[in-house]
């Protein structure tokens, strides 16, 4: 299966999660993903997931996921099956993409299933496009570029939307700015990796070709 090159086809996700380390036995209580393709949701996905234990008091306020809400809840391995075959033949998109990448890869070991597409980051993007802004934090974005939201946050199909919405920003300040219309997944995903002293000039360069 092919994946598109375009950065405006892509699978936006967030996990929310009983900690910030797979590595030490943290896992994900719940994903939730839009699908866009041209710049459009297509599609999308969520569900809470029981991790097979109890969840802190912390993380039942940040989240607003209790341990009630996760008791009758699929189990991780079961919905992470259905979401490998929701995000096949897609790159993939997170704000702080490395947080959701780790427990991504962490959940789909666990029931040997794995995925082709490629991760890009808003977090990273924001940070050389919209040097400006003193915070790069998902709801200090969404709040910067007026992004209209309904005042939900940290729930994961809540922060998907917002993310695609912040990624069609910053595509859109690519084409304002550069004049790049129909930018790659490949060029964003450099653009995160570019220093930021040296990010105009790369941008420059890259509205010639």
């Amino acid at each position: 299966m092919s994946i598109p090159s375009s950065a405006d086809s892509i699978i936006v996700l967030d996990f929310e999660t009983t900690g910030l380390s797979p590595q030490q036995g943290d896992r994900a209580i719940e994903i939730g993903a839009v699908k866009l393709h041209q710049g459009e949701v297509i599609d999308r996905f969520q569900s809470l997931m029981n991790p097979g234990f109890r969840v802190s008091g912390f993380i039942e306020g940040y989240t607003g996921i209790t341990n009630n809400m996760l008791r009758s809840a699929p189990s991780c391995a079961e919905v992470m099956d259905q979401f490998a075959d929701f995000i096949q033949g897609s790159n993939l998109l997170a704000h702080n993409a490395s947080f959701d990448q780790r427990f991504l890869d962490a959940e789909l070991a666990l029931i040997c299933r794995n995925y082709a597409g490629k991760f890009a980051c808003t977090l990273l993007v924001s940070r050389r496009l919209h040097q400006e802004t003193s915070s790069h934090k998902l709801g200090d974005l969404v709040k910067y570029h007026r992004i209209e939201n309904d005042g939900v946050f940290h729930r994961a199909l809540a922060d998907a939307e917002m993310t695609a919405r912040l990624w069609q920003v910053q595509l859109n300040a690519l084409k304002d700015k550069y004049a790049i219309s129909q930018p790659s997944f490949e060029l964003m995903a450099k653009i995160a990796k570019t220093p930021k002293a040296s990010v105009e000039q790369m941008l420059r360069k890259e509205a010639l070709k």
